[in-house]
């Protein structure tokens, strides 16, 4: 393979240059406005210092300036490092610390948070980013905003935020230099964060190649999709994550698609675009597709036209995929990948033969193998359970600045990713277990050891123990059980509202639980089963 991600906005407003690439409330971007609109940002940020190979920090929401700010980065040959703009300054700064990013381009209300970094992470570089120019002045009349005059003068306009570069004083200068030296496939394109099993930050370094690989496996995957003007995709996943950016950043762009943007999940205004542009993909998690088909029912509004839906990141009720698939006309089917794998590893066929309770069938130039869990270099016996180990070119070239944590996740090449499967006799992979104690909460990864961290500074807690309960609507749900000391006493209701001020909010406990107790193997670790139990003996006569 030869190329870069660049590529995928060049091929694209050649073959599309007038077709619709992005939509924002309505309001349409064509694919040749799209790469001019790169091109300009590629120019203002290197005017603004950034050169090839420095980490930019980009923390925004699904928007049209994320899309242009991605690809700009990307077209200097600079390194794009995701960040959930929900973040509390605690996690900014854990993040800042081990990618030291010198540039910034973060929406308006995160500002605050970066300028509040500690002064050995201070960001030379800190551009603003207002969403709302890029609505249609319809909607921007109905939230009651201030409208542009004509007359008004371009400083104006930009309304930037103290000590910042207003976005649109990177996107008003000239096209970069054509001459200006493109990516190299094996470049590195994206630092992708990923929750661990530490609860320290650990960037995977996902390199040109792995994600334009994942793109094109995944358009392999799902043949019945006609690329150009009519495939719509729908952005209802958050772009910051490996999971929406190669779904909608990359493979929705590669297919020529008109890329629907959503800043938040809301089933109403999915439904409304419904009725105009049906989703050709909609990438999804199982909470999402329960609230539409839900929504639907009550208002009476109709999914129907939605060819394809992917589920990823947490188990997919075949109960769910039944009444979806009866209103929308078109499937759903489930897939699985991690951050390290671009994401995408394994997806069902997008045809009757899909396995329901199954992650499906490894994508093409895939190779999986389940090994055995004390032993990864020994293959176990066909159909028994073991760990899932992986190699492709989507596979990540390891952990930023972590060489033993790199080293420790590979096996003779080979990446472990944790999870305990089993693969029957026509190849469908069904995860077993999980090695890793990721909790999966609404499709996210938490790590139970960073909310206990967080946890063990609150005044009168001695101990904490954080642990995942399953949750119909979620996957799971966040639980901690406390130790509380000797002579204090905690008030759990206040502990969660100090937990969310440190906190992004899908890691906060949705119960805190205080017991007498922490069941601990021999060498001191917490025994996080017998956890669960001692939680549910509390909370079963209190439902």
């Amino acid at each position: 393979m030869t190329g870069s991600l660049v590529d995928i906005i060049d091929e694209s407003a050649a073959r599309y240059p007038n077709a619709p690439a992005l939509q924002f409330f309505g309001r349409e971007t064509t694919y040749r406005q799209l790469r001019d609109q790169i091109e300009r940002a590629a120019e203002g940020l290197r005017q603004h210092g950034v050169k090839p190979g420095d980490p930019v920090a980009i923390s925004l929401p699904n928007c049209p300036q994320h899309i242009v700010a991605f690809y700009a980065v990307l077209r200097l040959g600079a390194v794009v490092v995701e960040h959930n703009p929900l973040y509390t300054r605690r996690e900014f700064a854990k993040q800042f610390a081990d990618h030291h990013a010198k540039h910034a381009i973060v929406w308006n209300k995160v500002v605050e948070h970066i300028q509040a970094l500690p002064p050995e992470l201070a960001v030379d570089t800190l551009i603003s980013v207002d969403v709302i120019p890029a609505m249609p002045l319809g909607t921007r009349l109905a939230l009651k905003l201030p409208v542009a005059k004509a007359r008004e003068s371009r400083d104006a306009l930009w309304s930037p935020v103290s000590g910042t570069i207003p976005w649109p004083k990177i996107t008003s200068a000239g096209p970069l230099p054509g001459s200006w030296a493109r990516p190299e496939t094996d470049d590195l394109a994206v630092i992708q964060y990923t929750s661990g099993t530490t609860g320290s930050p650990k960037g995977a370094e996902l390199t040109h190649r792995n994600l334009l690989s994942n793109a094109r496996q995944a358009q392999s995957w799902i043949p019945q999709i006609t690329p150009g003007e009519g495939c719509v995709v729908y952005a209802v996943l958050p772009m910051f994550h490996a999971y929406g950016l190669t779904l909608c950043l990359t493979f929705a762009m590669s297919l020529g698609a008109r890329l629907v943007l959503f800043p938040k999940f809301d089933p109403d205004m999915v439904l409304e675009v419904t009725k105009k542009h049906p989703a050709t993909l909609l990438p999804l998690v199982p909470p999402i597709a329960e609230r539409l088909v839900s929504r639907a029912a009550e208002t009476g509004a109709s999914l129907a036209g939605t060819q394809v839906a992917i589920s990823g990141a947490m188990a997919l009720p075949h109960s769910l995929v039944v009444p979806f698939e009866k209103a929308s006309g078109g499937y759903l089917v489930e897939g699985y990948g991690l951050s390290e794998c671009s994401p995408v590893i394994s997806v069902n066929p997008v045809a009757e033969n899909r396995k329901a309770g199954t992650i499906g069938l490894p994508l093409p130039g895939t190779e999986v193998r389940v090994v055995d869990q004390e032993d990864p270099t020994k293959d176990v016996e066909p159909g028994a359970p073991g760990e899932l180990v992986v190699r492709g070119p989507q596979v990540f070239r390891g952990y930023h600045g972590r060489p033993e944590e790199t080293a420790a996740s590979f096996v003779d090449g080979w990446y472990r990713t944790g999870d305990v499967v089993q693969i029957d006799e026509d190849g469908f992979v069904k995860i077993v277990d999980r090695i890793k104690e990721l909790i999966i909460t609404g499709g996210f990864n938490v790590a139970p050891t960073e909310v206990e961290h967080q946890l063990r500074d609150y005044p009168g807690v001695a101990d904490v123990a954080v642990v995942g309960l399953p949750d119909g609507h979620s996957g799971e749900q966040v639980v901690a059980a406390i130790i509380v000391e000797d002579g204090a006493t905690v008030d759990t209701d206040a502990m969660r509202a100090w937990a969310r001020d440190n906190l992004t909010p899908y890691k906060v406990p949705r119960r805190i639980v205080v017991v007498d107790e922490l069941p601990k193997s021999m060498l001191g670790k917490v025994l996080r089963r017998q956890v669960k139990e001692k939680v549910l003996e509390v909370l079963e006569p209190n439902s």
